[in-house]
């Protein structure tokens, strides 16, 4: 008897490559322990949240007496909130939002989800350049869309308009965009962007129907040298961010994110009002109640940036050091280097046996190349000196 729906049934085994070498690192910290092992698999933040999450945390528990401390609210999120956040974001991105215009959700993968169900039909298509984040695949099938990965640039991983022009279609519904980007650490320049929309725009009136630009953004806050990561939202009506706070305020498991519109959409309360349902019916509801109460405290606060950039340049200079080609990150903190002889699978394993862990770029659509994640403190990354220098 079968327990599995079809899709589980084929993948359930495949598994995560970042799971895996997760899994396989923690058989290597009990093999040769903890202080042996150079861990770069896993896009974890080990930063401790600002100080404010704690004294947030205490406001919030002495309040726990209140009748509904901790029960529902409206599904798009507490009212003060979305109008705190609507501020926030109006800053960020350079628009003029309002509460309306922003529903919070369960994390960013929540929704790129609630999004995803609020607009895709079954047989409609998803798009993104790669490399790319690995779970954008598995959120289109949840919809019963396709996904399919554009090629960007050789060497630079920039968008290739040409090659978005050739793969949009009547079926094509929203293409993803992760930037700063997540393998590559690269930021999508603002003529880039233009070009896109304009693309988008054409694309949209001569199938008949909006083509969405989805702003996947949990990096935004974390960029390097005065880079510039434009927004989409005074581009293009049918723009969307999806983003959280997992990595800003090293909030991960709290699962707390939020939808923004672009305010050139029209009927947008219409399109909220879907948003909304969408996240009603998938069975979030709403986002947790402790999260939103930390965002009311800890909208404008930050883990400490300083601290990444040095682990970039550590990193970058290990790696030059070594030989390995690379793009230095403007964004994020992933490098994402050539594999030596090309076979990624193979270099990684190699890097695995000298107690190295990073994950195969074939698991980001980006093949050739591996990913290191340095959310990892210094030492780890310079214990990881003579490995790198043995494996190439």
């Amino acid at each position: 008897m079968h327990m599995f729906s079809d899709f589980i049934a084929e993948n359930v085994g495949k598994g995560s490559m970042i799971r895996a070498m997760f899994e396989a690192g923690a058989a290597l910290k009990k093999e040769h322990g903890e202080d042996a092992v150079c861990d770069f698999s896993l896009g974890n933040p080990d930063l401790p949240p600002p100080e404010i999450i704690g004294s947030t945390l205490r406001e919030i528990a002495a309040r726990t007496g209140e009748p509904f401390s901790m029960g529902y609210m409206p599904n798009a999120g507490y009212p003060k909130i979305r109008d705190e956040l609507a501020q926030y974001v109006s800053r960020e991105q350079g628009v003029n939002l309002e509460a309306g215009d922003v529903i919070l959700t369960c994390g960013a993968a929540g929704g790129l989800n609630v999004l995803l169900r609020t607009i895709a039909n079954p047989g409609d298509e998803v798009l993104a350049p790669a490399p790319c984040f690995v779970e954008y695949g598995n959120y289109a099938a949840n919809h019963g869309a396709s996904f399919r990965t554009v090629p960007t640039k050789a060497e630079t991983f920039a968008l290739d308009i040409e090659a978005f022009a050739a793969a949009i279609n009547a079926k094509t519904r929203a293409i993803i965009l992760n930037s700063p980007n997540n393998p590559t650490g690269q930021v999508y320049s603002r003529e880039e962007l233009v070009a896109l929309c304009a693309l988008l725009a054409e694309k949209s009136a001569r199938f008949g129907r909006p083509i969405f630009l989805i702003a996947d953004e949990p990096y935004r806050f974390l960029t390097y040298d005065g880079v510039e990561v434009p927004s989409l939202l005074p581009l293009y009506p049918y723009a969307v961010v999806a983003t959280s706070f997992s990595k800003s305020l090293s909030l991960p498991g709290e699962r707390i994110g939020y939808l923004a519109l672009s305010p050139l959409l029209e009927d947008r309360a219409l399109f909220m009002d879907g948003l909304t349902l969408s996240n009603r019916i998938l069975g979030f509801v709403n986002a947790p109640v402790l999260g939103q109460r930390l965002l009311s405290g800890a909208l404008g606060f930050s883990v400490d940036l300083n601290v990444y950039k040095r682990r970039r340049d550590l990193m970058a200079q290990i790696l030059s050091d070594a030989g390995y080609e690379f793009l230095m990150p403007k964004g994020a903190f992933y490098f994402f280097p050539k594999a030596p002889g090309g076979d990624d699978l193979a270099f990684t394993e190699k890097l695995r046996k000298y107690l190295v862990l990073a994950v195969p770029g074939s698991g980001f659509a980006g093949p050739g190349h591996f990913r290191l994640a340095y959310c990892v403190e210094e030492k780890v990354i310079a214990r990881a000196v003579e490995a790198f220098k043995k494996a190439r």
